[in-house]
């Protein structure tokens, strides 16, 4: 992937992390949800967009990716997410939720997940 792309997804990573960081320091609401489950899915969505984005921030080869850059990727995004949940024990109305670690780190996985094989895809295509 060029420089340009590279640098635009670090640019997005960066800030996805940053709304990340604004939307868990907001103090908890009394929203009941819509269904059951559905903080889990908005957490698998939006740290999905973080691996998308912290995957694509990174350098690849001719070939693609290298094996360990996934991998890297998904841990980045779940340690992210630890850490984000460490800082909702100290928002009002927020606790911390091992569960919602597992969304994150599910999320991430799958985000990561869709732009390899984007990626692995493009490389096969002949130009």
């Amino acid at each position: 992937m060029p420089n340009t792309f590279r640098t635009l997804f670090l640019l997005c990573a960066l800030c996805w992390a940053g709304v990340i960081f604004y939307l868990s320091h907001l103090p908890g609401a009394d929203i009941p949800p819509l269904f059951y489950g559905e903080d889990k899915l908005l957490h698998a969505f939006v740290f999905g967009i973080l691996g998308l984005f912290t995957l694509g921030a990174m350098k690849t080869t001719p070939d693609g990716y290298r094996p360990f850059q996934p991998w890297l990727a998904v841990i980045l995004v779940t340690v992210y997410g630890v850490l984000d949940e460490f800082h909702q024990h100290f928002v009002p109305g927020r606790t911390p939720d091992i569960f919602d670690v597992i969304a994150d780190a599910v999320g991430g996985m799958l985000g990561v997940w869709l732009l390899y094989r984007f990626i692995k895809a493009r490389l096969r295509t002949p130009s």
